[in-house]
Parts: structure tokens; sequence; C-alpha cells
């Protein structure tokens, strides 16, 4: 390689490095001021670094034929930062690539002006003065590894004026005197996830956690019905549930005997006539007299839209899904007893068979797919990211190229968008996927298809997926959403 061509891409990077660097502040300012939360082919790039903006950019490539470069993003930004928009999620990556093919017959000021019609001009200034004071309250009962995941999901998402703010954890006292700090703690610091992104202190005498600004109660409880929220300035609130002792409507109307607690998700598989949300999928199910709802579990987010996007473009007729997943924190660090068969045993150490109920819970939240699978589940030696392996008799003939293509399209340009991640790369590894908020990730390079059957691998953060897909449907439920650009198939 010449000397020239060594400068020229090393000339090339610094330039790409200082169009980032300006871009931020303008990424910043729509999303505090406009409540405009910008993203690159659904990857939010909220509070990027320069090197994580870059490499954003960078990930278009594997999912569509066109480069992108911050040269195209950049006047996208400009533009929208002179708009006056009101509050909404723009897709900048989107935008870009699809200007590209119509910058010969129509400037940039009119593209835009085009697709972000119902939002030009829509800023209230008032509305955003008042935005930090009129907020949804949220409660979050439980606080281990989704409690925890779902609070920095939260915080994360406040500072743009979401409306949705974390007001109170309730756990039961440790009994440790230092419990407070050890709760702080175990936030700000994780083996998986890594560290907090920001700021957290603790407020010993008002027993408070304050993590990024926001001042979070800390309650401790013995039951669901023995708290008067009001007290502590919560009114109205939705109580995220994430112990998973109580799954029936009677255990979880406890919680809505205490004061200030108006509605209910939980965060596992609900019993009996709970509606169990899939987000994607049916949660146009979700009323406003819904006071008890669940968001089903990790499994049945990672592969019910999978299976939807499949079902609906080949039919399926039967099929097995076999789960390879991550111990849990239900599971024994060495051997001792446990109620549940073979679970007794060294997480650590084994791969242990144990059941799944998610291939039959796919039915409540997909219905044209009750009786048609069965399911399993392995558990594993890694503390986070799973897999399921989708075994499917389809209704017709079809080939790798296809199912890969069309599920592609499907994780760009679909409703599925924020539920399916597709990658194609033969190095991928599970660790890869710590942190996806993508409900699912298609592996194409395992993708195996003979005739009308196909064997799909659907890679999921059984933790942050979840977490992800847990926090839309509490926007949903408060009433918190953002008009989505472009607009699907416009």
């Amino acid at each position: 390689m010449g000397q020239n061509i060594k400068d020229t891409c090393f000339t090339d990077w610094k330039e790409r490095e200082a169009i980032a660097e300006v871009m931020i502040p303008l990424i910043g300012r729509l999303y505090r001021k406009n409540n405009v939360v910008t993203s690159i082919y659904g990857r939010a790039i909220i509070n990027q670094s320069v090197i994580g903006l870059l490499k954003s950019h960078r990930f278009v490539r594997q999912v569509e034929a066109n480069e992108l470069s911050v040269h195209d993003t950049y006047p996208i930004l400009q533009a929208l930062d002179t708009l006056n928009l009101g509050h909404a999620h723009i897709d900048i990556g989107k935008l870009a690539i699809r200007y590209k093919k119509v910058k010969e017959e129509r400037s940039l000021e009119d593209y835009l002006r085009a697709e972000l019609a119902d939002v030009i001009g829509k800023f209230d200034a008032e509305e955003a003065r008042n935005r930090v004071t009129q907020t949804k309250d949220v409660v979050l009962y439980g606080f281990g590894r989704i409690g925890r995941l779902l609070a920095r999901i939260l915080i994360e998402k406040s500072g743009g004026g979401n409306n949705l703010r974390l007001r109170a954890i309730v756990v039961r006292n440790g009994g440790a005197e230092n419990d407070l700090e050890k709760r702080a703690s175990l936030l700000r610091r994780d083996s998986v996830h890594g560290s907090f992104e920001g700021t957290i202190t603790v407020d010993e005498e008002n027993q408070c956690i304050i993590a990024n600004g926001n001042v979070i109660q800390v309650i401790y409880s013995n039951g669901p019905d023995q708290i008067d929220y009001t007290s502590y300035g919560i009114d109205n609130a939705i109580v995220v549930d994430n112990t998973g002792k109580w799954r029936d409507a009677d255990g979880l109307a406890l919680h809505l005997k205490s004061k200030g607690a108006a509605r209910v998700l939980l965060t596992a598989p609900g019993k009996g006539n709970i509606k169990n949300i899939v987000y994607g999928i049916n949660n146009n199910m979700i009323t406003s007299d819904d006071t008890i709802l669940s968001a089903a579990s990790c499994t049945t987010n990672a592969i019910t839209p999978v299976l939807k996007a499949i079902n609906d473009k080949f039919g399926v007729l039967n099929g097995h899904v076999e789960t390879v997943h991550s111990y849990t924190n239900d599971q024994n660090l060495i051997d001792n007893y446990h109620k549940g068969s073979r679970r007794g045993r060294s997480a650590p150490l084994n791969m242990v068979i144990t059941e799944t109920g998610a291939a039959k819970a796919v039915a409540k939240a997909l219905p044209e797919m009750a009786g048609k699978l069965t399911g399993n589940a392995i558990r594993v030696p890694t503390p986070n990211v799973s897999m399921a392996i989708l075994n499917l008799n389809l209704g017709q003939e079809t080939s790798v190229e296809e199912v890969n293509g069309y599920l592609r399209d499907i994780s760009l340009h679909s409703e599925l968008a924020k539920q399916i991640d597709f990658v194609s790369s033969p190095e991928v590894v599970s660790t890869d996927f710590v942190g996806s908020r993508r409900a699912g990730i298609v592996d194409a390079q395992a993708t195996i298809v003979s005739g009308s059957r196909v064997v799909l691998y659907v890679w999921y953060d059984n933790e942050a997926g979840y977490s992800a897909q847990v926090v839309r449907i509490v926007n949903q439920m408060a009433g918190v959403e953002r008009p989505t650009f472009p607009v699907l198939g416009a």
C-alpha cells in the first residue's frame, strides 16, 4: 500500500471524525429541546461518542446495498435543527439513503418538508417547559436483573422529556446497614452490561438514589398492598412487577390496593385471562381499561415476531422451538436442592435440560400458531444472551436466499423493525449481542432450508432485549409514544 493511499485513508478518517463531533450537539439539542429521538437504521444515536456515531453509519453497509457516511447525514441534522419540529422519532439513516435516490430531482429541504410534514412547525415552547413536571410515574416493584435493566433504560430515556419517569423502586430490606448503597452499587456496576452511563449518588436521609438527576425513592415493603405511594408524591403510577412472585390476576391485583398505584405490568408470563403482550405483535389489544397486563417472557418476545413474519409469508404448518438459554437466578451456583427437575445442579458447570412454556405461550400473542409448536430448553453456562432454534415446516418450498432476504427486509422496513434484527456475519458469537435492544436477532449465516423445512437461529439478549420490549409496553400504557419517520411504505 502506497504512502499516498495511507495518507488519504487517515485524512478521510479525521475528516469524518470532525463532522461527527459537530453532529453530536445537534443530536442532543433535537432530543432535549424538541423531544426528537434520532437514529440510524433503528439504532438510537443519542449520547453516542464520535466513534459510536461512526460505527452506527458503518453498520448500514451490512444491511443495505449502500454506504452511509456522515457526509450524508450531517446536512439532514442541520436541516432538522431549523424546522421547529414537534416530538418524533426520526431515522436520519433511512432518510439519507432514500434521499440519495431523488437528490437529482429535489432539494434536501423540499424532501424533508414532504417526509416530515406532520411534525414540522409543531414545537410547543410552553409544552417543552412543562415537560419535566408533567410526567407519568413508574414504579419498579423488585430490583433484580430485569428491574435494574428497566431502571437503566427509563433513566436513559428521561433526558429528552420522555414524560415517563422512574419515581421509585420497591424492595425488601436486605438487613444490611448500608442496604441503600448496595442497591445503588448494583445499578452502578454490572458484570454483564458494564458501568451505568452517568452518575449515581445516594441520599441516605431521604432514602433515595439519584441517577442522572432522576430522584428515585427506595421503598422498603413486605407486600404489594402495603404502600402509600402518594405519601412520596407518586400518583396514578404504573407498577412494573419484576419479581415474578405473583402471576395471576388475584395476586397482581394486590398492587392496586396500594394508594397511588393505577396499573400493573408483569415481567413474566401471566396466568389465567391476563393479556400476555408481545410488543409489535398484539399490543393493539391494550386498552385504557386494562389495569393488569403481562409482558410475556423473554423467549416468547424473541420468537413470536420472527414466527409471525415467517407465517405471514410462507405459512407455518408446525414446528419445534429449542431454546439455548443462559442460566438464570433461579438456578443454583453449586449443586443443591431445587424443586425443579435438574435445576438443582450447578448452573456454571452444566448444560441443563429443562422445560419452556414459550412455544405454547406464542399462541397467546399470535393465535394462528395455536397447537403448531412444541418446545424445550437447555440452560447453558453463560450469564446472558440466549438463542432460539426454530425448526419449522412451511406451507411452501423456499430457499435460503429467499428466507434471509425476506427477514432482512422485515428487520429494516416493516412494523417489526424494532423487534427483529438481522446479522449476516460468519464470526458473531453470543457476547456480540449483549445490550441488544431488539427482541430477537436472526443469524442469516446459520439459516438452513431444505424444500419446505426451515431452521432459523435467533439470538436474543434475554435481559436487555426483553427489558426494551417491556418499556415499549409501558410507553403505550402511559400514552407516551412518538410518531416515527420516515413513514413505513411512504
